[in-house]
């Protein structure tokens, strides 16, 4: 089963449960629930006209009316994490369940930014919220794809003269840029005795290069550099000539980098790109270490993905 298909059922559900205002059973449900509001609040989600019978129909119009009855400008709503950050994971768990046209999407997402746009407090919480869901390859809800349609989204309803719109923009170029299918922009690095190199002529065994930027003084770049090197398949791998590896230094610690470089496994490709693609921004290290697969004209295959995908990928 799609890995939203059961959430979405519920959201589904939970919006048409809701008791119409009015009702005996809605003024009941006022009386009992006032005491316990606070315990019990709840996303506000819009009632789905009961004429809507087809599944898709029901979702394409709750998530264009996903936001309809929710106060940005109450600043206790917006605050109660149970409230906010529950109804955006279930609204972006609806916009990425892999069936969602791309128009709906944007539809769906204007009428949430124009919604907040304005609001002072609500824009600070709820672009911070789509930051950490969307934006933090942490997150088992990272997805540089609707974060793109997003940020293209808040360039639309944001006024010219807003500050943020240069960030947005920044951001909207990174997300854009090294996807799979594209190729990989090139960069100078530096081998250890001071060779210049460049990606684009970066000799590829077996039309596989996995690309690697690190810092030896990251604490998880130290993790996935043990696991790496305690891999007796990716060691097998390289020596057999199935793939290359190409680990790139991005900090600007020349010597913390030399000092490191004995514990680098044998067959890679070690160097340090002495700070050009974090000054350039060719790439997006906001996480590190940050892996790549590219195909030996250097078209990326993977961006930016945990190394037990790219190990699966591989095969390995």
């Amino acid at each position: 089963m799609n890995r939203y298909g059961l959430l979405i059922g519920l959201i589904l559900l939970l919006a048409s449960c809701r008791a119409k205002p009015g009702t005996a059973e809605a003024k009941e449900r006022t009386r009992t629930d006032s005491t316990v509001v606070q315990q019990q609040a709840q996303f506000p989600f819009p009632e789905i006209p009961a004429t809507l019978t087809e599944p898709e129909a029901r979702k394409a119009w709750l998530l264009i009316h996903y936001w309809e009855q929710f106060d940005f400008a109450d600043t206790t709503l917006v605050n109660n994490r149970d409230v906010t950050e529950q109804g955006f994971v279930n609204f972006i768990a609806l916009l990425a369940d892999g069936t969602t046209p791309e128009e709906l999407a944007r539809e769906s997402l204007k009428n949430w930014c124009a919604g907040f746009v304005g609001k002072e407090h609500a824009r600070k919480v709820l672009t911070q919220t789509a930051d950490d869901y969307l934006f933090n390859p942490n997150s088992p809800f990272y997805n540089e794809g609707l974060y793109g349609l997003y940020l293209e989204t808040m360039l639309g309803v944001l006024p010219q003269t807003d500050a943020v719109r240069s960030s947005y923009q920044f951001k909207l170029e990174l997300v854009r840029r090294n996807n799979p299918g594209d190729r990989a922009t090139d960069f100078t690095y530096y081998l250890p005795d001071g060779t210049r190199c460049t990606l684009a002529t970066t000799p590829v065994k077996n039309n596989r290069l996995l690309l690697m930027f690190y810092d030896p003084e990251c604490e998880s770049c130290h993790e996935v550099l043990l696991q790496m090197a305690a891999d007796t398949a990716l060691a097998e791998a390289v020596r057999a000539g199935k793939l290359s590896v190409l680990a790139v230094y991005t900090e600007g610690n020349e010597e913390a980098w030399r000092k490191a470089l004995p514990d680098m496994p044998e067959g890679w490709t070690v160097g340090t790109d002495r700070e050009a693609v974090k000054t350039g921004a060719l790439y997006d290290l906001k996480a590190m270490p940050s892996l790549y697969l590219l195909d030996g004209s250097k078209t990326v295959l993977l961006k930016d993905a945990a190394y037990e995908k790219i190990r699966a990928t591989l095969a390995l």
